[in-house]
């Protein structure tokens, strides 16, 4: 049996962890910790069907922990957009060097 206290430190941990990651935008960090939300979760929830954990503090750390979700998705989807955005930039600056090449080799001849 686990110590209560110990699984909600545990997880306060690893929302802090998320947080850092995601501040940095490391996505591959978070993507590690991500899985170690499941592992993390169940016995807090196993102790909470027991009677054994107020369900009052894990219910708190749940919302927080889908709050930290939506703010992770959306800043995914913000890091996305700009890859795209760079990349269509990239795409158009390689297409004006090649039209820019060919209109001086026709100068040229």
């Amino acid at each position: 049996m686990a110590n209560p206290q110990t699984l909600l430190s545990d997880l306060d941990q690893l929302q802090h962890e998320l947080k850092q990651a995601l501040d940095n935008q490391d996505w591959e960090q978070l993507s590690q910790l991500n899985t170690r939300v499941r592992p993390t979760v169940e016995p807090l929830m196993a102790e909470l069907e027991q009677g054994r954990i107020d369900a009052t503090l894990v219910r708190e750390r749940l919302e927080a922990l889908n709050r930290f979700v939506a703010e992770a998705d959306a800043a995914a989807l913000k890091a996305r957009d700009e890859a795209k955005a760079s990349l269509k930039g990239v795409s158009q600056n390689r297409n004006a060097a090649k039209t820019y090449q060919n209109v001086s080799s026709n100068r040229q001849r």
